[in-house]
């Protein structure tokens, strides 16, 4: 894969969409196009906090047609890293943030008409890229929607006024409305394409419920910016040109056995998507849990993310 370049744009406007997500629109200094993408891409925002830095990674929810800006929601976790924090106090209309180009690893699948949409909170927001992106017609496209409540389902009017309004369901706990993925999979057609981003736990019962009725998991596509659990068994990584040997705990991982030696590795994201933690695999074979690499290349186990994956072998020589 290759490298992703940095670009330097203002905050030209910021909206508060509920009480805890709000919406920033950011565009090039000069007022030139941003670099084209489809629906279902990501930018890594990288945000300077005096010494510290952070590095978060955020679908792209606006038009794919219009590049003459970007946007981005970002909802506040108190209990992150500090960057949602950080996004809602200190980043302000005209504020100038570092961000990467565009890169996506949650496109529409070839090859079938038929795409369902499964939304939990804040996963909405690669799905409103891919629904501007394709008039009605183009593609059967299917939005289900979940939330907590009425006041914390942000895009929910926007959605309902779009063009795919009919295509759009929403569902909010607090009034009894809740998606049932058995009778929703049930109906679906054999090709259909299924798509789910949100919690880890609506991403589980989406593969759970799928598996149950045997369905092929080629047609299941998820994504979350967050590390998957990076826990295991411990083992033992091997620094090639280094020549330094070291053992990774059962709850660290590679990246921060590696600093923990006094070494480092260039690493933005820590959660296995940005791809700046890539290296190659000289031995052994890697337990893929990152979300850069694509299938194909996991089975090929020929790099491994050291942020986020780990070792199905007792040694791992990797060429660092």
């Amino acid at each position: 894969m290759n490298a992703r370049e940095s670009i330097t744009v203002n905050v030209v406007a910021i909206e508060q969409l509920t009480p805890l997500i709000k919406r920033f629109t950011l565009a090039l200094p000069d007022g030139a196009a941003l670099p084209a993408f489809h629906g279902g891409a990501h930018v890594l925002v990288s945000m300077q906090d005096g010494a510290r830095w952070y590095h978060n990674a955020y679908s792209l929810l606006s038009s794919p047609h219009d590049t003459r800006c970007y946007q981005i929601a970002v909802r506040r976790e108190e209990a992150s890293r500090g960057g949602s924090v950080f996004m809602h106090d200190k980043v302000s209309v005209g504020s100038q943030l570092a961000i990467s180009t565009p890169a996506n690893l949650f496109e529409l699948a070839r090859g079938t008409r038929r795409h369902v949409f499964i939304a939990g909170g804040i996963g909405v927001t690669p799905f409103l890229a891919q629904l501007a992106e394709h008039p009605p017609g183009e593609y059967d496209l299917e939005l289900h929607y979940a939330y907590r409540s009425p006041e914390h389902g942000a895009f929910v009017e926007e959605l309902k006024s779009g063009p795919h309004a009919g295509e759009v369901h929403c569902y909010a706990y607090s009034e009894g409305s809740r998606l049932d993925l058995l009778p929703l999979f049930a109906n679906l057609p054999p090709d259909a394409h299924v798509y789910v981003c949100g919690p880890q736990s609506l991403n589980d019962a989406v593969y759970e419920t799928a598996g149950m009725l045997g369905w092929p998991t080629a047609q299941l596509h998820s994504e979350q910016f967050a590390a998957t659990n990076t826990d295991g068994r411990a083992f033992t990584v091997v620094l090639a040109r280094s020549g330094v040997e070291l053992t990774v705990g059962e709850d660290e991982t590679i990246l921060k056995a590696i600093e923990r030696a006094g070494l480092s590795v260039p690493s933005l994201c820590r959660e296995g998507v940005c791809g700046t933690c890539e290296v190659a695999i000289l031995e052994g074979e890697a337990d893929h849990r990152d979300q850069y690499l694509d299938d194909a290349e996991k089975a090929a186990q020929k790099t491994i993310l050291v942020c986020a994956s780990r070792s199905r072998t007792p040694r791992l020589v990797i060429d660092l």
